[in-house]
């Protein structure tokens, strides 16, 4: 086959299989596959050890999907049907609707910090079904709002890519205290002796540090997205004049 004619790398490109075995949908193992991120993250999933899972073979698997990289795509777009879809109202409620979005991407990233590492490696996860929806409502609130829809898709785009590195972060965070076994803020207390020493020359850094002490991580890194959010909306907010 020549170059140019190679199929497409992606699920969302290639027409589903219409014949499924009954007792093994892609549904149900795209559910499964989920639960295995979530419990053990990316690196855990092969398709020999989600067969397992749902009693059957890998090559039962390969009839619905054709490798690991589309079950990827199909997770993904799973968990994006998650957040609930934001409705366009009148020009001046767009940012509090904006702000819900971005809450509601983080939110789900937290809850599945595998998503974190994979959205940026997932091909052509964007033309997954629940993914489109939520593109396409979202651009609707900032038309609404007042964005031409270039604009709006880049202004979309600029909050989500906040978002994504911040949550990033976050998520990488929370996967390193749940391999620990111990709570965020147990964690912190056993690790603030190395931080200070550190910081011990950095007198800004030092005094961060100070301040934070006693504070709950968690609300900490609340209020921080929220900062941030609310700087991303406010350079949105001046486009409009």
């Amino acid at each position: 086959m020549p170059a140019d004619e190679q199929p497409i790398p992606s699920v969302w490109a290639r027409p589903r299989r219409e014949r499924e075995q009954p007792a093994l949908s892609r549904e149900h193992i795209v559910a499964e596959a989920v639960r295995l991120l979530d419990e053990e993250g990316a690196e855990a999933l092969s398709m020999r050890k989600l067969g397992n899972r749902l009693g059957a073979g890998a090559t039962s698997l390969y009839r619905h999907v054709a490798n690991k990289d589309e079950l990827f795509e199909l997770a993904v777009d799973e968990v994006y049907g998650e957040l609930p879809l934001p409705e366009p109202g009148d020009a001046t409620g767009w940012r509090a609707t904006v702000a819900r979005v971005a809450h509601g991407l983080r939110d789900m990233i937290l809850r599945h910090p595998w998503m974190a590492a994979k959205l940026g490696e997932v091909g052509l996860a964007y033309l997954g079904p629940n993914m489109l929806r939520q593109t396409e409502h979202t651009l609707a609130v900032f038309e609404a709002a007042g964005f031409p829809l270039d604009e709006a898709d880049r202004a979309m785009n600029t909050v989500v890519a906040y978002v994504l590195g911040v949550s990033t972060s976050e998520a990488a965070w929370l996967s390193m205290v749940a391999r620990s076994g111990k709570t965020q803020q147990e964690w912190v207390e056993r690790l603030w002796p190395a931080a200070e020493r550190a910081v011990a020359d950095y007198p800004r850094l030092r005094a961060r540090y100070a301040a934070q002490r006693e504070s709950d991580p968690a609300k900490d890194n609340e209020t921080s997205f929220e900062y941030g959010l609310q700087r991303v909306l406010d350079g949105l907010q001046s486009r409009l004049g």
